[in-house]
């Protein structure tokens, strides 16, 4: 994956020098980083902005809080800012304070999928540090890049499997108590942990599991053969029927097939 960080417009640049002139000076701060479509030089003029800063793991909540008080006082009064999010009504400005803290979860039944693969691919292997990078951000990739260990790997894994599973075992039971929508709710669940236990399963970083699906799956992971499969799985031409049943079923198939340690 070779991305580079690239802004669409000259306002978007300028909002993300008024971010970064505003935070890096401070105390607290280690790194300041670009993510998302700009990063990743896939943004077009209509594109957020996102931005996460990467504060010291010692900074305490209050502070944090302080910190986005005055960034919200930041925002309100630059007039950089206000011309940004003046362009269009979808341009918005994400920014976000982060720790670098990364804490698997552990689902019951019908937990998942969750955030923490994304999370760390978004901040550590996807972003674009703006300017200088501080010893904590150096530390965080050294510490989960190129992937994270081989037991939670597996451990993450089989999770994110049984999840799926267990989803897409309710869904016949759903159809037959003709409660459709909710049997479509639980197909489109276990399309997303598949799609976690996926990305573990080949031990790559996903961005979303519902933008980006493409590129992820075909190019990332070289997979066009498994692409193929997917978008038909979310096409139902009939929903009170048993075609759902049907989409369960080669949900499964591909879940044994591409979702698994080799």
């Amino acid at each position: 994956m070779d991305f580079s960080l690239r802004f669409p417009t000259r306002l978007h640049e300028q909002a993300a020098e008024t971010a970064y002139a505003f935070f890096h000076a401070l105390p607290a701060v280690d790194t300041i980083l670009v993510t998302n479509s700009c990063a990743r030089g896939q943004a077009v003029p209509e594109s957020d902005l996102d931005m996460a800063v990467l504060v010291l793991p010692d900074t305490t909540d209050e502070e944090i809080a302080r910190l986005m008080s005055l960034w919200k006082d930041e925002v309100a009064n630059s007039p950089v800012l206000h011309e940004f999010l003046q362009t269009g009504m979808f341009a918005h400005l994400h920014l976000d304070l982060i720790k670098g803290l990364y804490s698997p979860e552990v689902w019951d039944d019908g937990g998942g999928p969750d955030d923490f693969e994304i999370g760390i691919g978004n901040a550590l292997a996807y972003s674009a540090p703006l300017h200088e990078v501080g010893p904590t951000y150096r530390a965080l990739q050294a510490c989960w890049l190129p992937y994270y260990g081989e037991d939670l790997r597996r451990q993450r894994l089989a999770m994110a499997r049984s999840a799926c599973a267990y989803d897409l075992e309710h869904i016949p039971f759903f159809v037959r108590r003709e409660l459709y929508f909710q049997a479509f709710n639980r197909l489109y669940k276990a399309f997303q942990e598949f799609l976690q236990a996926l990305f573990i399963s080949r031990r790559v970083y996903p961005l979303t599991y519902d933008k980006w699906i493409r590129m992820q799956v075909v190019d990332w992971m070289g997979l066009p053969e498994l692409y193929r499969e997917l978008p038909g799985l979310l096409s139902v031409q009939k929903l009170e029927s048993d075609e759902l049943i049907e989409k369960a079923i080669k949900l499964k198939d591909l879940l044994d097939q591409w979702a698994k340690d080799p």
